[in-house]
């Protein structure tokens, strides 16, 4: 996924936007249209249109057609799994400091959905390296990589993690499966030292059994958070915090590789 053009184009994957919490991710085709419940509309109308256009179904109502962002491909990709939300995909990018050329490690892929924003900060030259138990969700996965143009930064193992990983000296690790406390002894030798890792767990009971065998297995700077977001309903005069808000998602936590052997030597 990379800005191309500033116009529609034949293949282009588009979003259309009618509000908020109505909007489609298409692939605008010739002889392609949209049936909504607010219309339809031929895609041979919107093509060399400048994104952000306003379009009109056959209904007549409007709809805009923007370039989809790693959002939107995070949120409308198939899935079998809960995905990572990006209010916690945004601490964790930034925690580990991804970019270009970084390599990654990632143990449980699920749908792809953290795959997919580390895959678009890592290329062109970087790669993820993800684990995945059930290939059924590595199908889904590479699915959603390749709607979004990321499957060639990706390389998807079929294995248990927990029994090793083919990866060194890799920049950062992610993990994000029901006992991350199994795979640490791999990834703590598939890390570069110093690498961050981020693992996410659903309950506090598993972020405190993680922390105490981070600690064990050589980890410092170990951190654990949970963030809550709430929007705010912003009108003239009648601004105030929505009801509704995305709570408990997950709890994140944070530790950097070390060496302890240097550590006791130097004392």
């Amino acid at each position: 996924m990379s800005p191309t053009s500033a116009t529609v184009a034949t293949g282009d994957l588009a979003l259309l936007y009618l509000s908020p919490r109505k909007t489609w991710l298409v692939r605008i085709q010739e002889k392609g249209s949209l049936h909504t419940h607010v219309g339809y509309l031929q895609f041979d109308s919107v093509i060399g249109k400048r994104y952000g256009s306003q379009l009109t179904t056959s209904l007549g109502r409007a709809l805009w057609i923007l370039r989809p962002t790693i959002e939107d491909f995070v949120m409308k990709g198939e899935r079998r799994t809960q995905v990572i939300y990006p209010k916690d995909m945004g601490l964790i990018v930034v925690k580990m400091g991804v970019s270009s050329g970084f390599v990654v490690l990632e143990i449980g892929t699920g749908s792809g959905a953290m795959t997919t924003v580390l895959a678009n900060l890592v290329r062109p030259d970087g790669r993820i390296y993800s684990y995945e138990m059930r290939e059924e969700f590595i199908e889904i996965a590479k699915k959603n990589l390749g709607r979004a143009g990321l499957l060639d930064f990706v390389t998807v193992n079929l294995k248990d993690a927990r029994e090793g990983v083919d990866v060194e000296d890799a920049d950062a690790a992610v993990i994000d499966v029901g006992d991350p406390w199994n795979v640490l002894n791999p990834v703590w030798r598939a890390l570069k030292g110093g690498a961050v890792i981020s693992a996410i767990t659903p309950t506090a009971n598993q972020a405190e059994k993680l922390v105490i065998e981070l600690e064990k297995t050589g980890f410092v700077n170990i951190e654990t958070v949970e963030i809550l977001l709430r929007g705010l309903e912003a009108r003239m005069g009648m601004t105030r915090p929505s009801s509704r808000m995305i709570g408990h998602t997950a709890y994140l936590t944070f530790a950097r590789k070390v060496f302890f052997e240097q550590i006791l030597a130097n004392d």
